[in-house]
């Protein structure tokens, strides 16, 4: 689905006047710089300048009758004069004048000053309060951050919900692609809080919570923002992750808050995102579950559906693993509707495809429509990257445009991985995975409930050495049983293929034996496909979660357990002998698409139809027989 960019939002608790608090931070500093500045500044910055000469010239000038006043400084022996012509000079003297220096200045003509300054109130305490002012400073500095401190202490409680008003739409339904169904429900939602009144004169009542249900990257947390645009009311949005804190009592706490925000607004919608973090079933795992989720979760459950109502609130959640949340949490007057937003179908592909090549240089050989044919089981997420990975490939490949050819590969590095140029196999490893593809390949080919062939490569991608790919022509629902027996037999493709032409098996079938084995156990234990085991299932054994039915028993018995391995070895093995007859059957084709893969590293599923009747004497594929040969 098309990824749009987040509106604008604002925090629902009030923040304090930044310009009130920034003076308020910085009015103490300023208040000591002024300080600082009046005790330093006179005695740095530069005074009137007057010459100074030698105490000898001083006295020499006395005797000549050169100088009109003098004025002494008793505690420094400075000693400023002035001359007959009016010029100031100075000179340094002795603090205690000779007697013959005192009587030579009272024989002169000058008028003498003697004076003692006195040191003013900075300079006398000064070297007191400094150090008191420091330490009072230090206590003052101490005690904001204990303030600062306790009001996050105080403040932990409060909800982190981001909210969403009318004045920024963001995301509507038109940016939504695809999933019709899917917006109708929602619409309806948005249509009771934009026209209640409508709703109000049958006596209908608005669903309390809406539940989005769906895998990874379909879009759920994207129809939620258009939920936000179009609503008209305002929009609280949260994560679960945001209830959690290493505090107990710290979710319930932002649950009251974020509840309380919403009926100060009125009318308005609560979206959770990923709620199964707190939505967990209760009492589950060791020692009885986590008691900070359970508390968080009962106010949950309080605050949609409890003595206290929240009309005009709805509440909105997304998740992609409904199966562990609380079924308290899900019956009606809490999320009273679950809504599934699937993988995208065809039409939804080809949409959210057109969506995404918006803004980008596609050249004219692409036709979005195949490519969505081509994309089965892709969410909006994927479809997404798909578009951009084309786009990284053009780039590097100095293109201007998207090419056709560019959005092969980079499905085929979604789907398959980056090829791994730089891997070195040998001569032996080679011929080993050309025939373990070509067995993948020809059962592909002639099974006839099986999906089309696409492409057969031994190129290295991901982790796999050699890849075989099926793409569906349409859409499947439900899968019949000779379709899932005949997947089987293309899984066994590859280990009987080298076992028909070395005599020996390899490790290169594990992945293979791996899902052939689930699948398996899925007709024997889930499906009812067995004979002797009978209509009979008991789910997915695997355990959602750890600590759920840590305790429970098994639901069969243990001669039923081997009754079920033994249908699901005779299910593998009877499958295994129709994939060794049917390559014993086609050797020569065998033979050629190895050939072919040898050469050419990666043939098209039309290359492998023409391979194999060239190997049953169809004259007109004479040259693809050639072209399959090694020189």
């Amino acid at each position: 689905m098309n990824k749009s960019s987040d509106p604008d939002s604002h925090e629902t608790e009030s923040n304090d006047d930044p310009k009130r608090s920034g003076l308020s931070r910085w009015f103490p500093w300023l208040v000591l710089g002024a300080l600082v500045s009046f005790i330093i500044l006179p005695n740095i910055l530069p005074g009137k300048e007057i010459e100074e000469i030698p105490y000898d010239r001083f006295l020499a000038k006395i005797v000549d009758g050169d100088i009109a006043t003098v004025e002494i400084d008793n505690r420094t022996g400075q000693i400023n004069f002035e001359s007959a012509n009016g010029l100031e000079q100075k000179t340094t003297g002795p603090i205690e004048l000779s007697d013959e220096d005192r009587k030579l200045l009272s024989e002169s003509s000058a008028s003498i000053k003697f004076s003692t300054p006195q040191p003013g109130f900075f300079q006398t305490w000064l070297p007191l309060l400094l150090p008191v002012g420091l330490i009072i400073l230090f206590f003052w500095w101490i005690n904001k951050r204990a303030q600062g401190q306790m009001t996050g202490m105080m403040s932990i409680g409060r909800s982190k919900a981001k909210l969403y008003t009318t004045e920024r739409p963001g995301t509507t339904f038109d940016d939504v692609a695809g999933y019709a169904g899917v917006k109708q429900e929602i619409r309806e939602i948005v249509d009771f809080l934009t026209e209640s009144k409508k709703f109000a004169e049958i006596g209908a009542k608005v669903p309390k919570g809406v539940l989005l249900v769906g895998p990874p990257g379909t879009g759920k947390t994207l129809i939620a923002r258009a939920v936000a645009g179009e609503a008209g009311v305002p929009f609280l949005s949260v994560t679960g992750s945001d209830f959690m804190e290493m505090f107990v009592g710290v979710g319930a706490s932002r649950v009251r808050d974020l509840f309380q925000s919403a009926r100060k607004l009125g009318s308005a919608i609560i979206f959770i995102d990923e709620v199964d973090s707190v939505g967990r079933k209760r009492g589950a795992g060791l020692g009885g579950g986590h008691d900070e989720r359970e508390q968080t979760l009962n106010q949950m459950l309080s605050e949609m559906d409890g003595f206290e109502g929240s009309e005009g609130i709805v509440m909105m959640a997304a998740t992609n693993r409904p199966d562990i949340l609380d079924p308290a949490l899900l019956r009606p007057g809490r999320f009273d509707r679950q809504i599934v937003v699937p993988l995208p179908e065809l039409e939804d592909r080809n949409e959210i495809l057109k969506v995404h090549a918006k803004g980008k240089q596609i050249s004219d050989d692409v036709d979005l429509n195949v490519v969505a044919r081509g994309t089965p089981g892709m969410s909006g997420a994927d479809l997404a990257n798909l578009i951009n990975e084309a786009a990284l490939t053009a780039v590097r490949d100095n293109s201007n445009s998207v090419r056709a050819e560019d959005l092969e590969v980079a499905r085929d590095r979604i789907l398959m991985g980056q090829k791994r140029d730089s891997l070195a196999l040998t001569s032996d490893e080679k011929e080993a995975i050309a025939y373990h593809e070509a067995g993948h390949a020809l059962c592909a080919a002639l099974l006839p409930n099986t999906d089309p062939l696409h492409k057969v490569t031994i190129i290295p991608s991901g982790m796999a050495l050699g890849v075989t790919m099926q793409l569906p022509e349409e859409e499947k629902h439900i899968y019949r049983q000779n379709y899932i027996e005949d997947s089987l037999t293309v899984r066994m493709g590859g280990r009987v293929a080298e076992e028909i032409v070395f005599g020996i098996a390899s490790t290169g079938a594990n992945n293979d034996l791996v899902g052939a084995t689930e699948l398996a156990k899925k007709m024997v234990r889930e499906w009812g496909m067995s004979d002797e085991v009978g209509p009979m299932a008991w789910g997915n054994q695997s355990q959602v979660f750890l600590g759920d039915d840590l305790m429970a028993g098994r639901e069969y018995s243990d001669e039923t357990a081997r009754i079920i391995d033994e249908e699901i070895q005779k299910i593998l093995v009877k499958q295994e002998a129709a994939c060794r007859q049917l390559l014993d059957e086609n050797r020569n084709a065998l033979d050629l698409i190895a050939r072919a893969l040898l050469e050419h590293e990666t043939i098209s599923g039309d290359e492998v139809t023409r391979l194999i009747q060239a190997a049953n004497g169809d004259s007109n594929t004479e040259s693809i027989e050639d072209a399959a040969t090694v020189d």
